[in-house]
């Protein structure tokens, strides 16, 4: 895909889609790490149904960690994973409130440094929380760059560089939560609704469905 169509791509996106944001519900950057990482292998519906009663008792390191295992499992157990998660978050509880004065850090070697966090909740957080231009690439945006042809790869790394490098920056803060929200919706894995595909013309997806 040349520079002249990724552009115009970015620009239907942006015109459907002005303020695009997470899915997520969350009113600080901790309440959005804790998020991120229980999605990891889940649904943002079931995790927006985990912290509606979570984020009440527990919207501090210092709360979630009174929690305990026990007490952040009951809260977390329709999740996939829950019990690794809870360790992890417990874990990441006491690191903010030992090295990070309970504060979320805004650099990204801090944040891969945390139990449970990788590089794509890194950029999540760095991105939705912090304003920063990064671009995480999960299952859906991985799917939709291939598959336009807008940054096409055969890893994750390799397409979030190839995004990076190829969105201008006018749309690299909200390219994340476009590509997700298409890939999410439209540009699905099995069944991509290609019919009512804003970006058909531009894609190079060879099997569009009618």
């Amino acid at each position: 895909m040349n520079a002249a169509r990724r552009r115009e791509l970015y620009a239907r996106l942006r015109a459907a889609n002005p303020a695009p944001t997470t899915e997520l519900h969350y009113k600080t950057p901790f309440e959005l790490l804790v998020a991120v990482v229980l999605s990891a292998q889940a649904t943002d519906k079931s995790v927006n149904l985990a912290t509606a009663t979570l984020f009440p008792l527990a919207d501090t390191p210092e709360k979630l960690l009174s929690l305990g295992e026990a007490g952040l499992s009951e809260h977390i157990r329709r999740i996939g994973l829950y019990k690794t998660k809870a360790k992890n978050l417990l874990a990441t509880c006491q690191i903010l409130l030992d090295q990070h004065g309970g504060e979320v850090p805004r650099r990204r070697e801090a944040l891969e440094a945390l139990p449970g966090v990788g590089r794509k909740t890194a950029n999540v957080v760095l991105n939705t929380a912090f304003g920063e231009p990064t671009i995480a690439v999960d299952t859906h945006i991985f799917r939709v760059a291939n598959r336009t042809g807008l940054a096409p790869g055969k890893t994750v790394l390799e397409v979030e560089r190839k995004l990076l490098r190829n969105t201008s920056a006018e749309f690299r803060h909200d390219a994340h939560h476009w590509l997700i929200l298409h890939g999410r919706y439209v540009c699905k894995a099995r069944k991509p609704d290609c019919a009512a595909c804003i970006l058909r013309d531009l894609c190079d997806y060879r099997d569009k469905s009618l």
